[in-house]
C-alpha cells in the first residue's frame, strides 16, 4: 500500500484535470465581425432610402429624394456628369490638402513657441480660442473681401478652421510630458533643445497626431464651404452642390454630397493609417 508522506506529495499524487484548449478566434472571423456591423447599417440605410422613396413620397414629389439606383444611374454610370463632378472634387481636394498642411505649419509653430514661453502663450492662445469661435459662415465673406474670391482665399478658410485643432493638440501633448521625466533630464544636465526633441516632442506624437485628424476634416468642411460662396475661379465640388441645388438636379446633387464626404473619410482614414504606424513604433521605443 503506498503511504504519502508530504503535502507536497499528497498534492502530486492527485491526478489533475486537463487544461481546456482555448481556440482562439481566426482572422476571417474577426474580419467578419469589424465588416458585418457596417455593411448592415449601410443596406438598412438603403432600405429605408428607397421606403422613403416609393413609399413616403409622391411620384411628383420624388425628386426631393430620389431613390438610390437612379442616383447611381444619373450621376455615376453619366460620364458627363460623373466627370464633371470629379473634376470639382479634385479642385476641392488641392483646397483641401493646402490648407490642411498650412494649418499644420503654422499651428505646430505657433504651438511650440507657446510651449516654450509662457508670456507668448499668453499673448496668442486667447486669440487663437477667438479665432476659432468666430462663425465661418460670417468670416467668409470678409475673407473674400480682403483676398478676392479665388483659391488663395478658399485656401485661407480651410487654413483657419484647420488651425485650432493643431494649435491646442500640439500644446497639450508638448506640456504633458510626466515630471519624473523632466527631473531625469534635469539631472542629465540636457539644454532646452535636447529637452524639446527627446523628451517633449515624442511624448506629444500621440496629441499631435489626434489634432492631425480632426484638422483634416475641418480643412474639407472650408473648401466645400469656401468654395460654395467664392463663385470666382475653377469651380469646386461646393459650386456645383449650389448649381445642382438651384436646378434641383437632386441626382447629381445626391452624387456630389456623396463624393464630398468620401473625401473627408479618405482623408480621416489616410490620418488614422497614419497614426497607427506611428504610434505602434512609438510605443515599440517606449517599451525599449
Amino acid at each position: 500500500m503506498t503511504t504519502i508522506d508530504t503535502p507536497a506529495a499528497a498534492a502530486a499524487a492527485i491526478p489533475k484535470a486537463a487544461a481546456p484548449s482555448v481556440k482562439k478566434p481566426g482572422r476571417l472571423t474577426g474580419t467578419v465581425k469589424n465588416v458585418l456591423p457596417p455593411v448592415g447599417v449601410f443596406l438598412a440605410a438603403i432600405g429605408i432610402w428607397y421606403l422613403i422613396s416609393y413609399v413616403l413620397l409622391s411620384e411628383r414629389r420624388r425628386f426631393l429624394l430620389p431613390p438610390p439606383h437612379e442616383v447611381v444611374r444619373v450621376g455615376m454610370l453619366d460620364w458627363a456628369n460623373l466627370g464633371e463632378i470629379l473634376e470639382g472634387l479634385r479642385m476641392t481636394t488641392i483646397v483641401a490638402l493646402s490648407g490642411f498642411a498650412l494649418a499644420i505649419g503654422i499651428g505646430t509653430v505657433f504651438a511650440v513657441m507657446m510651449s516654450q514661453a509662457k508670456w507668448v502663450e499668453r499673448s496668442f492662445y486667447p486669440y487663437a480660442v477667438i479665432l476659432q469661435t468666430l462663425p465661418i459662415l460670417a468670416l467668409t465673406p470678409l475673407v473674400g473681401l480682403w483676398f478676392g474670391y479665388g483659391t488663395s482665399s478658399r485656401i485661407i478658410i480651410c487654413t483657419i478652421l484647420g488651425l485650432f485643432p493643431i494649435i491646442t493638440s500640439t500644446l497639450f501633448g508638448l506640456k504633458s510630458v510626466e515630471p519624473s521625466q523632466r527631473d531625469l533630464f534635469t539631472l542629465m544636465k540636457a539644454d532646452r533643445l535636447e529637452r524639446f526633441w527627446r523628451l517633449s516632442l515624442p511624448s506629444a506624437l500621440p496629441s499631435i497626431l489626434t489634432g492631425l485628424r480632426t484638422s483634416g476634416g475641418l480643412a474639407v468642411i472650408g473648401a466645400i464651404v469656401a468654395d460654395f460662396f467664392f463663385r470666382q475661379g475653377e469651380p469646386g465640388i461646393g459650386r456645383l452642390l449650389d448649381v445642382y441645388r438651384t436646378n434641383l438636379e437632386t441626382e447629381r446633387l445626391y452624387t456630389a454630397l456623396l463624393f464630398s464626404s468620401l473625401l473627408g473619410l479618405a482623408l480621416f482614414v489616410l490620418n488614422t493609417v497614419i497614426t497607427h504606424r506611428v504610434l505602434r513604433n512609438w510605443h515599440a521605443s517606449a517599451r525599449d
